[in-house]
């Protein structure tokens, strides 16, 4: 599933791409495309004007200038597409968007293979939109209180790796993420919240932010053609990753074998020496 690099990656193409296009025409080419909570068709969006975009977490959304935003949440392979003659035809569209902007235009294309992604017409509060009022502030957003995020954290007593994909306490990290940064923190994965310090805490705060920032700088993780930019390009922070999906390769500091575990239905991969489990 995308993270925030891969979301915020797309944002940025699209930022770059789109705003200030005006909204030709929309095709709604999937029953299951459009959120049963949108409080409008797709159609509604006609004439509009792109006047930017903005995230929070894992979901994106394009201003417009009308009292409403276009919401999108990526899923598992959502992609959005700017149509090129030079590149194939998308294989899954979900929802095509013709733009124009002086005499230029181009056609934007929502392009989900698995069909969990989905787009949503919202109203704002403080500027985010319905759908994303429960979700926190991640770690690049101005809003994101770092002190206040980690008595959240100390309050639960459940594991780190857990808490970390708890959206409402901190958005943004993913399965991918959260292994890299407890591997980069080295902290283990079952270790209740309850017994990490401050310290601890902050720093596998900082590390978040810094494997994530390295993995926008990469255009995200692309393990396959499910996730890639606006341009159908893939990233390669994955040629970069040190513990999610290597289980059974020597780690990167200590060469001891990386070795994956189960946590609540969902992989966790650590280095048994690097990052020990606490006995207290």
């Amino acid at each position: 599933m995308p993270e925030l690099p891969e979301v915020e990656t797309v944002r940025r193409g699209l930022d770059h791409l789109i705003t200030g296009h005006r909204i030709i025409s929309v095709e709604d080419l999937h029953p299951r495309v459009l959120k049963a909570e949108s409080i409008a068709p797709l159609a509604a969006l006609k004439n509009a004007k792109i006047t930017g975009t903005n995230r929070r977490g894992k979901f994106m959304w394009l201003t417009l200038n009308r009292p409403y935003v276009l919401v999108a949440h990526l899923g598992m392979s959502g992609q959005f597409l700017i149509h090129q003659k030079d590149r194939p035809q998308a294989k899954h569209p979900r929802a095509r968007f013709l733009l124009k902007k002086s005499l230029r235009t181009q056609e934007l294309i929502f392009n989900d293979q698995r069909t969990f992604g989905w787009l949503s017409i919202e109203e704002t509060a403080d500027n985010i939109p319905t759908s994303a009022q429960h979700i926190a502030p991640d770690p690049f957003d101005p809003l994101f209180d770092k002190s206040a995020t980690i008595q959240k954290y100390r309050k639960r007593s459940i594991p780190i790796k857990n808490a970390l994909l708890n959206q409402e306490i901190m958005s943004g990290v993913g399965n991918i993420y959260a292994d890299e940064t407890l591997w980069r923190a080295k902290i283990h994965p079952l270790t209740p919240t309850s017994r990490l310090t401050e310290k601890e805490l902050a720093t596998i705060i900082t590390k978040a932010t810094q494997v994530m920032r390295s993995a926008i700088d990469k255009g995200g993780t692309s393990f396959d053609d499910l996730y890639i930019n606006v341009n159908g390009e893939s990233g390669f922070f994955e040629q970069s990753l040190s513990a999610y999906g290597q289980d059974g390769t020597p780690c990167r500091r200590c060469r001891t074998i990386i070795k994956r575990i189960v946590i609540s239905a969902r992989s966790a991969h650590f280095c048994p020496t690097c990052q020990r489990r606490a006995l207290h």
